[in-house]
């Protein structure tokens, strides 16, 4: 039976550099271990990939993250926002403000959008297809909090049989999605104004310009579409929900950010332009088998990179970018990677979160909760443990 890997944990920054840039290989937290745990649930796709693999997967899937072809989605964002958003007006009512609890919220909001600009005119389908995916990565999430014993995955118990059903079920409601599409797409009944259409699209000029079918099997676009749910949806929830609880810590930055939308937006519907103006928000021999830890914890509160004040909040140190942040040293912040692994889905992110911050803010105030209890939590990414209950006041 394999024990624990071995770890070496990179503290000189110029390794760190170098082995970021260069790293191929998975991150750390898709070990084999834990790849051994939950396969083939949830991780067969491009985050799991190494080599040749690897590379044609990310060379298809890459150019729908693009920001020019992301652009078009942004009605679709908006959408969602407003709709969350109209629906925090409902709970406050006629009373000046209402205590709520916004971590859900944002969860319900990032599956939405995700869901619309995954499967577009699918939308309900495929709302309903993460609804499953939701229960099936938390039974993956137990089962990796649970000691390893290799096989055990195989064995009938009540959560293996129920993770297996799920995957079916999941699996069979995507290969109908994703045959529907691409037969619209070939017959002109459906446009290119998705994820999904974007990469069936890609598959198809790989195929085109090759002697040979060189692009994604159903089978490989279906567990890509499963990677776009906790992509997708359980990384963004983590970020507004972070960025509300933070800002109602600082009401001064707080009232900065709402001011700079205002000035940005000026009473217009938020559009790409508008939202890329918010600008505040050595030598060494490592053995086969080990695996490489790159603290990011540590890079990001280190004093050396950042100044003394490195753990004051001050959103205003990032207005010149990161390098004029930090010691002119651009790989001090990663929060997505770096190098050929970073995160694909990075510019989704980013302006999903802006644009919904930018569309709550001249609309709502808010400030914490005496019931809210700050206790980070990680279970694959952080969350608030006990939720984030705000004081939302209407403004």
């Amino acid at each position: 039976m394999a024990g624990r890997p071995n770890k070496l944990l990179i503290g000189d920054m110029k390794e760190f550099v170098r082995l970021i840039t260069e790293a191929w290989s998975k991150p750390i937290n898709l070990s084999h271990q834990i790849v051994q745990r939950v396969d083939p649930f949830t991780l067969d796709n491009v985050q799991k990939y190494e080599g040749e693999d690897w590379a044609k997967h990310r060379r298809i899937i890459n150019p729908s993250f693009h920001l020019e072809k992301l652009k078009v989605m942004i009605p679709e964002f908006a959408t969602s926002c407003r709709n969350m958003i109209q629906q925090w007006n409902q709970m406050i009512g006629s009373q000046e403000s209402s205590e709520f609890d916004v971590w859900p919220q944002f969860q319900k909001l990032t599956a939405d959008v995700i869901s619309r600009a995954a499967f577009g005119s699918n939308y309900e389908e495929g709302k309903h297809i993460f609804h499953l995916q939701k229960e099936l990565i938390q039974l993956t999430l137990e089962a990796m909090q649970t000691l390893y014993i290799p096989g055990f995955r195989f064995v009938p118990t009540k959560k293996n049989k129920r993770r297996r059903r799920l995957n079916t079920e999941i699996t069979a409601m995507l290969r109908n999605v994703i045959e529907g599409k691409a037969n619209a797409l070939k017959t002109g009944k459906s446009r290119v104004d998705d994820l999904l259409g974007l990469l069936l699209q890609y598959c198809e000029n790989e195929n085109e310009s090759s002697t040979r079918s060189i692009g994604l099997t159903i089978e490989e676009v279906i567990e890509e579409c499963k990677a776009f749910y906790l992509a997708g949806q359980e990384t963004t929830s983590s970020l507004l929900t972070w960025t509300v609880v933070v800002l109602a810590m600082h009401p001064d930055w707080q009232e900065k950010a709402r001011q700079e939308v205002l000035q940005a937006c000026q009473n217009k519907e938020l559009d790409f332009e508008a939202i890329t103006h918010l600008k505040t928000i050595g030598e060494i021999s490592v053995p086969s088998g080990v695996d490489i830890i790159l603290p990011t914890l540590l890079v990001h509160h280190d004093p050396e990179l950042w100044g003394n004040d490195v753990d004051e909040f001050k959103p205003g140190r990032f207005s010149e970018g990161v390098s004029k942040a930090s010691n002119n040293d651009q790989l001090a912040f990663f929060p997505f990677g770096w190098g050929p692994r970073s995160c694909i889905g990075q510019n989704f992110a980013m302006l999903e979160a802006k644009l919904a911050l930018a569309m709550i803010l001249p609309n709502f105030s808010f400030q914490l909760s005496p019931s809210y209890s700050h206790a980070p939590h990680t279970v694959m990414i952080l969350q608030p443990q006990h939720g984030a209950q705000i004081i939302l006041h209407k403004l």
